[in-house]
C-alpha cells in the first residue's frame, strides 16, 4: 500500500467520437446504470474505461479531526457523515457503480461506550435523513456485517433504508456495519461445510466462485480501488477476500476533510496504473474470472 503520489493518467478523448470501443462500452454501462453520470465532463482526463466500477473506502481520521479542532469525538463522526454525502454524490457524477464504506468494524465495540452510542445514533439519523436523497438519485442501499448484533433502533433504521431502496436499479451504496472480514469468511466456510454435511455439496465442487457467492458481498463486483484516509497503512480486517486484486490508495487527508478533489485524485491514480493481475506488463490484463 503506497501513499498518494502525483500520477499522470491516460488522457481521455475530448469527444465521444474519439472514444475507444472499451471507453464506449464503459460509458454505455455507466449511463445505463446512472443516467445523470457524465464522466467526460466531470473527469475529462480519465477515460471512462479507467473509472473503477467498485470503490471501497476505509474512512479513518474522524477522531483525530475532532481532537485537532478541540471537539468531542462525536463531532468528528458527524463531520465524517457530511463527507459520506459528498463522496456518494461524486460517485454519481463520474459513474462509480458500487461504493462500499467501512462504517463500523466488529472491533469498534472496544471503543468507549459514549463514542459507540454516538456512532449508533448517527447511523440511525443517517438512515432517516438520506433515504429520500438516495431514492431521488436512484441509489440502492445494501448492508454487510452482523446486523443482528446491533441495537434494535439501528437494525430497524438499516432495514427500512434497504427496503425503501430495494426497487432501485441504479448504483449501490454498501455500508459495512459491525463488519469483520475474518468473521465473514468464517461464516461462509461454515455455510458451505453444512451443505457438505447434508450431502448437498461435494467438497471438490467448492471453488472460488462458490466462496464468492457465500460472502456478504455476493452479487457485487469485486472492489477495483481501496482508499484509506488519514495515512494509515493497513487493511484492518476489511474485505480481505474481495480486495485480492484491488489497487490500494492511501491519502494523508483525514476523512472529514476528504473532498471531491481528493476522491478524483484517487481515481486518477487508479487510472494511471497498469493492472496486470499476475500477467506481464505488455499483456492486456483482465480481472480474474470468478
Amino acid at each position: 500500500m503506497t501513499p498518494e503520489s502525483p500520477t499522470t493518467p491516460p488522457t481521455a478523448p475530448t469527444t465521444p467520437h474519439a472514444l475507444s470501443h472499451a471507453d464506449l462500452a464503459a460509458l454505455a454501462r455507466i449511463r445505463r446504470l446512472t443516467p445523470r453520470a457524465d464522466p467526460l465532463a466531470n473527469l475529462p482526463d480519465v477515460p471512462p474505461s479507467r473509472i473503477p466500477r467498485h470503490v471501497a473506502i476505509i474512512m479513518d481520521g474522524n477522531g483525530r479531526w475532532a481532537r485537532r479542532h478541540g471537539l468531542p469525538h462525536s463531532a468528528g463522526h458527524r463531520k465524517g457523515g457530511e463527507t459520506v454525502r459528498r463522496i456518494v454524490e461524486e460517485c454519481g457524477r463520474i459513474g462509480v457503480e458500487v461504493l462500499t464504506l467501512y462504517s463500523f468494524s466488529s472491533e469498534n465495540w472496544k471503543r468507549p461506550r459514549e463514542e459507540i452510542e454516538a456512532l449508533m445514533e448517527l447511523c440511525v439519523a443517517y438512515c432517516r435523513s438520506e433515504r429520500e436523497g438516495l431514492l431521488r438519485e436512484g441509489i440502492r442501499a445494501r448492508v454487510i456485517g452482523r446486523v443482528e448484533e446491533l441495537p434494535p433502533p439501528v437494525r430497524d433504521g438499516l432495514r427500512e433504508l434497504v427496503e425503501a431502496t430495494s426497487g432501485v436499479t441504479g448504483p449501490t451504496l454498501c455500508l459495512a456495519i459491525n463488519y469483520g472480514s475474518r468473521a465473514e469468511i468464517t461464516g461462509a466456510v461454515r455455510r458451505l461445510a453444512e451443505r457438505v454435511r447434508l450431502g448437498e455439496l461435494a467438497p471438490e465442487a467448492i471453488d472460488e466462485a462458490m466462496i464468492d457467492s457465500a460472502l456478504d458481498t455476493a452479487g457485487l463486483p469485486e472492489p477495483d480501488l481501496l482508499i484509506r484516509t488519514a495515512g494509515e497503512m493497513r487493511l484492518s480486517n476489511f474485505l480481505l477476500w474481495q480486495v485480492s486484486y484491488a489497487e490500494l490508495y492511501v491519502s494523508d487527508t483525514l476523512w472529514p476533510d476528504f473532498g471531491a478533489e481528493d476522491f478524483r485524485r484517487a481515481i486518477r491514480s487508479f487510472a494511471a496504473r497498469d493492472r496486470r493481475f499476475g500477467g506481464r506488463q505488455e499483456q492486456t490484463a483482465q480481472p480474474p474470472s470468478r
